[in-house]
This record gives structure tokens, C-alpha cells and sequence, in this order.
């Protein structure tokens, strides 16, 4: 798990997610980026996690809330492909999601309840999977995904939202 996803493993378009997770286990990066992104969050109060940065935006916990989903979606994916179920898998429509989720409906501390949860179903599934496993691939939009890209790809959606949330939603 400390091996990086080949080019040819993903999507060209998630190469900007990859290349912002560090070099090292990526178990211990996804929950570092974990424990990180909870001590930036858990003591914002609800006027913050409501907050959009300009028209149209979603609001901060509703970010957090997609983050947590997308990572439930890959997660399934990681699942599928590791256990050898080479079918198509689908998309998604983040923005169906978002709206139809309520996540301004919840308080901020219950949505990071969720995000910790899923987390942890993340490195549960990842931290017992065998390498062989773990660099099997299926198929998704036409293109290989493997498991160990997947599993990149949520620790990079994460970086790639917490900067967002740090420049734009929590600028000093």
C-alpha cells in the first residue's frame, strides 16, 4: 500500500486527485488526513458549517457530507473490484446527491459522526486487503480502475476538499 497507481490504473481525469496524496502507507495517510481534517472542523459552530463562499456554492457541511459520500462510492468500488467482479461499474451524480441528502438539515457534529464512520469502514476495508487484491482492476467509464487507485483517489478527493475548505470557506 505504499506503491502509487500506474497511469494506466484510472481515469486521466483523477490525476489530479492522485497526485496530491503524499508518498507513504496510505492507510496511515488516510487517517492522518482524518484527524486532520476533523481537528479543522469539529469546533466550527453551525453559523460556519452553513456558510457558502459565493451564490450557488454548496455550503461547508454540505461539502464535508460529499466528501463522505464520494468515499462510500469508492469504497464499493474497492470492494467490487477487489473481490474480483470485473463488471461496469456506474457513476454518479454529485450534484442529485448533494440536494437530496440534506446535509444543512443535519447538525455539523452529526455529519462528522458519518465522515468518521466511513472512514473507518475505509481503512478496515483497505488494511485487510492482500496486495494481490489490491492491484486488481475492473472496469469504470470505460476505462481500468484498480482497487489501489480507487483507495488513492479518496485520500486525494479529501486533500483536494479540505484545501478548498481552508482557502475558500475558512480563509484566516
Amino acid at each position: 500500500m505504499n506503491t502509487r497507481p500506474k497511469s494506466d490504473e484510472y481515469l486521466p481525469k483523477y490525476e489530479q486527485y492522485i497526485r496530491l496524496v503524499p508518498d507513504g502507507n496510505l492507510v496511515d495517510i488516510l487517517r492522518n488526513l482524518h484527524d486532520q481534517s476533523l481537528l479543522l472542523l469539529k469546533d466550527l459552530s453551525e453559523e460556519q458549517s452553513v456558510f457558502q463562499y459565493a451564490e450557488g456554492k454548496w455550503a461547508l457541511k454540505t461539502v464535508v457530507g460529499h466528501i463522505t459520500d464520494v468515499e462510500r462510492l469508492w469504497n464499493y468500488r474497492i470492494l467490487r473490484i477487489a473481490r474480483g467482479d470485473a463488471r461496469e461499474l456506474p457513476g454518479y451524480d454529485r450534484d442529485t446527491f448533494a440536494k437530496l441528502a440534506s446535509f444543512d438539515d443535519l447538525a455539523l457534529a452529526e455529519v462528522l459522526v458519518d465522515f468518521s464512520a466511513v472512514r473507518q469502514s475505509t481503512l478496515t476495508l483497505i488494511g485487510n486487503l492482500r496486495e494481490e487484491a489490491f492491484l486488481r482492476s475492473g472496469e469504470f467509464n470505460g476505462h481500468p480502475l484498480s482497487a489501489r487507485a480507487a483507495a488513492f483517489i479518496i485520500a486525494g478527493h479529501e486533500t483536494h476538499h479540505m484545501n478548498v475548505i481552508k482557502t475558500k470557506y475558512l480563509p484566516k
